[in-house]
């Protein structure tokens, strides 16, 4: 018996020594997103804070709403409340792991809705620092993958990954990602801008686990490395499971947002 148990380490830990960085990076990445797979749908408030270079901030406050899919990108609509001059502007995305996002904004001083071009995954969402590319849902197909090797961050024991988009259009070369190890959740991820430059750093703190699977960051904060401009999202009043379907994410019901 112990010899067998001997063999079987043995077994174990060759295996481990053969696998390939892309390999593993994969497979940590697949462990992060069966993580997070049953929610159904969520609804969440959220504090929207720019700052410029000189630490001078801009306040919105947001509503946002997403769809968990099956076989597809999450669908997610995110609704501006304040300040009254963007009050009910709304945001509709229909991400997709291979295929170009769909996505869609209703702009109340215009009076209609715009589809945002596959072309423009680099712009700036609402003049804030995140990309819409930054707020599609994560599938595994949208990047390869790559183990870097095991680092800290603030203290937490992490993955370094590094991620290249398989998709067009992209404004990024790759990203860095660090997922900590004992519940698979992104701490830190840095973007590459096509120059290969670092562009963004992302961080999340406050996390919170809910329905005792689900863990959200109730602070999340994009630091533009080469403007100096910042953006915070403080997220408040997660609820799961409310019962949305496909009729809550109809672009043309997007004037109809309030």
């Amino acid at each position: 018996m112990r010899n067998l148990l001997l063999i079987l380490m043995l077994v174990v830990t060759t295996l481990a020594v053969a696998e390939t960085p892309a390999e593993k990076g994969l497979a940590i990445a697949l462990e992060a997103d069966n993580r997070d797979k049953g929610w159904q749908d969520s609804f969440a408030e959220m504090k929207m804070v720019l700052r410029n270079r000189h630490g001078e901030e801009s306040v919105r406050q947001i509503r946002v709403t997403n769809l968990e899919m099956d076989n597809d990108g999450d669908k997610g609509l995110t609704v501006f409340d304040e300040p009254r001059d963007i009050k009910g502007t709304a945001f509709l995305s229909y991400s997709h792991a291979l295929e170009p996002d769909e996505q869609w904004i209703f702009l109340p001083a215009l009076k209609r809705v715009k589809r945002i071009s596959s072309r423009n995954k680099s712009g700036p969402f609402m003049g804030s620092e995140f990309a819409y590319e930054d707020i599609s849902s994560f599938e595994i197909l949208k990047y390869s993958y790559l183990y870097l090797r095991d680092e800290l961050v603030d203290g937490i024991d992490c993955y370094l990954l590094e991620l290249r988009p398989e998709y067009a259009h992209s404004g990024y070369t790759k990203s860095h990602v660090w997922i900590d190890k004992a519940e698979y959740r992104n701490q830190k991820v840095a973007y590459y801008d096509r120059k290969n430059s670092l562009l963004k750093i992302q961080r999340f703190q406050d996390y919170r686990l809910y329905l005792d699977q689900f863990w959200r960051a109730h602070t999340v904060t994009m630091e533009n490395q080469q403007n100096g401009k910042s953006t915070t999202l403080y997220w408040d009043n997660f609820k799961f499971r409310t019962g949305l379907t496909d009729e809550d994410f109809n672009k043309n019901d997007l004037k109809r947002q309030r």
